[in-house]
């Protein structure tokens, strides 16, 4: 005789790709792990390449080479060397995200990405005006940064202010459609941007993956995978709010 009860959901794959400059270097790969650690697989998108982003559940920008100017209607101000199939295959990656309402997370220079992409522009060069703050090592989260305690970006880091790290030399002036800056350093320079619109969207400018040791950190990767955990799950026709989950993937790294 056949059950009554509806048998619980399982919990799909998740896949999630990370664009990234022409060689995968240790960012990356310590994006590849923090992705994994909450039960995403990922796979690592190269300028140029034409993957699919309908066979991806989320997109994950990463830092590396200013995006050209020209991008924003700025011409260059300094001599730079710039990669402009990347910025192609990364503005092509967006539109299909938007379009498929894929979650996406962008790291330093996609955080930077998802502002110009959204018709916002940069300060080419932040140093000069600097007084508060200055660069810090990637491995110690030394930088201040202040919250927006009543945005998504708030919630996640569950308090007003959080060390992080600091080596951008560009920053966010002129915000982007449908964004909204959810964290500023000593400085009042942008740190972290969220999406008011569709699709859960987060930028941050400084690097969480250099800091995976740090549980606030972590929760960084463990938010965006949940939200490609529940976009997927809404896809394949499923209610994410009463499916189960396994707290050691999804509902781990409190403080």
């Amino acid at each position: 005789m056949a059950s009554s009860e509806t048998p619980a959901l399982e919990l799909p794959g998740v896949t999630i790709g990370i664009s990234g400059p022409g060689h995968r270097r240790i960012p990356h790969k310590l994006m590849a792990l923090a992705l994994r650690i909450y039960g995403a697989r990922s796979v690592y998108i190269r300028p140029g390449s034409p993957v699919e982003a309908s066979l991806l559940d989320g997109l994950l920008f990463a830092g590396g080479t200013h995006i050209n100017p020209n991008r924003y209607g700025q011409e260059p101000a300094f001599s730079y060397r710039y990669d402009d199939l990347r910025d192609d295959t990364d503005f092509r990656l967006l539109d299909a995200a938007d379009e498929l309402n894929l979650p996406v997370l962008g790291i330093c220079r996609g955080s930077q990405l998802l502002n110009v992409h959204r018709g916002g522009d940069l300060c080419q060069d932040v140093t000069p005006l600097r007084v508060n703050t200055r660069h810090r090592p990637l491995l110690l989260p030394l930088q201040t940064v202040r919250a927006v305690t009543d945005s998504r970006f708030g919630q996640l880091v569950t308090r007003p202010k959080f060390g992080a790290n600091r080596i951008h030399s560009q920053a966010i002036k002129r915000l982007g459609k449908g964004l909204r800056p959810v964290a500023v350093d000593n400085d009042l320079f942008v740190q972290a941007i969220e999406n008011t619109e569709r699709n859960w969207m987060l930028g941050v400018q400084f690097h969480p993956e250099f800091l995976l040791y740090h549980p606030l950190h972590r929760r960084i990767f463990r938010a965006f995978v949940q939200a490609v955990m529940e976009r997927k799950l809404i896809r394949l026709g499923a209610d994410p709010l009463n499916e189960k989950r396994d707290p050691g993937v999804i509902e781990g790294d409190s403080i």
